[in-house]
């Protein structure tokens, strides 16, 4: 149970595995915040976790607030808000990821693609 909110600790996503450390943990959470405000931006979405209560809070351009557990629950959670699918690998989303700089995934000597 957490001391300053009361909310029973949560046992974590398997999207959080291999974070060891307390900072890695919030830091991670922030990243992860940063990337699905540009996700869901095109929606009329944005995302947001201060990493202090558990969830992600979604939030509309006029001010409805739904809090997702995890970060399957976000998409539901999109969706439901929106009205319509999102789907978080859309090219367009992998496009914008790629244009603004971010690293993809580790690549491997020897290996194309």
């Amino acid at each position: 149970m957490c001391a300053n909110c009361g909310f029973p600790a949560s046992p974590g996503h398997w999207t959080e595995a291999g974070i060891d450390e307390r900072f890695d943990r919030i830091q991670s959470r922030y990243r992860r915040a940063s990337l699905l405000r540009n996700v869901l931006r095109s929606h009329g979405l944005t995302a947001h976790d201060d990493a202090s209560t558990p969830g992600i809070t979604i939030s509309t351009q006029t001010g409805n607030q739904e809090i997702a557990q995890d970060l399957s629950a976000v998409w539901e959670v999109a969706e439901r808000m929106t009205g319509r699918p999102v789907d978080p690998l859309a090219s367009q989303f992998i496009c914008e990821e790629e244009d603004a700089g971010e690293a993809g995934p580790p690549r491997i000597e020897g290996m194309s693609g």
